[in-house]
């Protein structure tokens, strides 16, 4: 096999640096659609058993890509960019209460600061934490920061609304091809991998687990709990419900505290401001029904355990958020994911060298 290939000149460090240099422009030509078509591979993932379902009733690829694209257009696409635009005007709602004080957070500081023990008042006063008018001017601040953010925002997506459908139509075109070909891509993709077949296929298996895992059990278990947390305020009578939804959903992500985040400071609110069984609705909403939804949707969802601690969930959800976005909800798990992998694969073999037996 190396005599074959070393009179071959397909593989000389010549043709070798020739693929170098093509995949990297081919990569700097692609990056900036990076993002659409990173949905996409994760739509036709998600997708392909519907596209499997469609392809046995209708007994044609095309029919049935086609078929399943226009489920997630009318199920997915839109309404998500119907909840986008109401989290946008309800964001600005906020922003503009922020700034002209019908928000009364003075108001609220006062009465939970007056409820707490005394020496937690007096760390608070000794922290500068102490005054209602230092609460209500960070307030201020934080509502001209996030004004200026939508603004820029909302500047951005009218300046590039062409590059917005682009990208969008793109996605939908790689959806759909990826819903027809996806098997067979992937198949080949295995094949091409620098590494042996058992550990390529490893990897491949182990990426699809965590993919489906990290959307069934943290997107779709996080829209549960934001759709529960959103109904919820909408009995509490609280304004703005979608935005704080969106936002139960997203703090959904985070192990540990979670929704907590969103609906602890709500019930704090309702009670402190004198609207008792609103708190009480929220809080025990909160404990017994948004929290609980993890526990009973998780194990039926993802039918198994990941194996990435949640520590690390925590800190690669995070540092993926930041580096690429909403998109990073999705990579970062599944970037830690493949590096726990990675290792135990060498570690697994390692021990199957020296004859050891892999630790479980």
């Amino acid at each position: 096999m190396a005599d074959s290939r070393s009179g071959n000149p397909v593989y000389s460090t010549g043709y070798f640096i020739f693929l170098a240099c093509i995949t990297l422009a081919f990569g700097v030509i692609a990056w900036p659609f990076a993002s659409p078509l990173l949905w996409a591979a994760l739509a036709a993932i998600m997708f392909q058993p519907m596209y499997q379902w469609f392809l046995a009733r209708m007994g044609g690829e095309n029919r049935a890509a086609i078929a399943t694209l226009l489920v997630i257009t009318f199920a997915v696409i839109i309404p998500a960019l119907f909840i986008g635009g109401v989290v946008v005007e309800q964001a600005t709602s906020v922003v503009y209460a922020f700034q002209e004080g019908r928000i009364d957070l003075v108001a609220w500081f006062d009465t939970v600061f007056a409820a707490l023990p005394d020496a937690i008042r007096e760390r608070l006063r000794d922290s500068g934490f102490g005054s209602a008018a230092m609460v209500q001017q960070r307030a201020q601040d934080l509502a001209l920061e996030s004004s200026g953010m939508i603004a820029s925002q909302a500047v951005s997506i009218t300046g590039s609304a062409l590059g917005f459908f682009l990208s969008f139509g793109l996605g939908l075109y790689v959806v759909y091809f990826l819903l027809r070909d996806g098997q067979t891509i992937g198949r080949q993709v295995i094949e091409h991998l620098p590494l042996a077949p058992a550990i390529a296929e490893q990897l491949a298996n182990r990426f699809l687990a965590i993919v489906r895992a990290t959307i069934k059990g943290s997107i779709v278990v996080g829209l549960v709990q934001g759709l529960l947390g959103g109904i919820t305020y909408w009995i509490a009578g609280v304004p703005s419900v979608v935005l704080l939804g969106l936002l139960t959903a997203l703090f959904s992500l985070l192990p540990a505290v979670g929704p907590a985040i969103v609906w602890g400071p709500v019930s704090a609110y309702l009670l402190a401001m004198g609207y008792v069984w609103q708190g009480i609705v929220v809080l025990v909403s909160g404990v017994a029904v948004i929290g609980m939804a993890d526990n009973v949707l998780r194990p039926i969802l993802v039918g198994r355990d990941t194996g990435i601690p949640d520590w690390i969930i925590l800190i690669s959800t995070l540092g993926g958020i930041a580096a690429m976005g909403l998109a990073g909800i999705v990579v970062g798990p599944m970037a830690a994911g493949l590096f726990l992998a990675g290792w135990s694969i060498l570690r697994t073999n390692r021990e199957q060298e020296s004859g050891v037996t892999p630790v479980a």
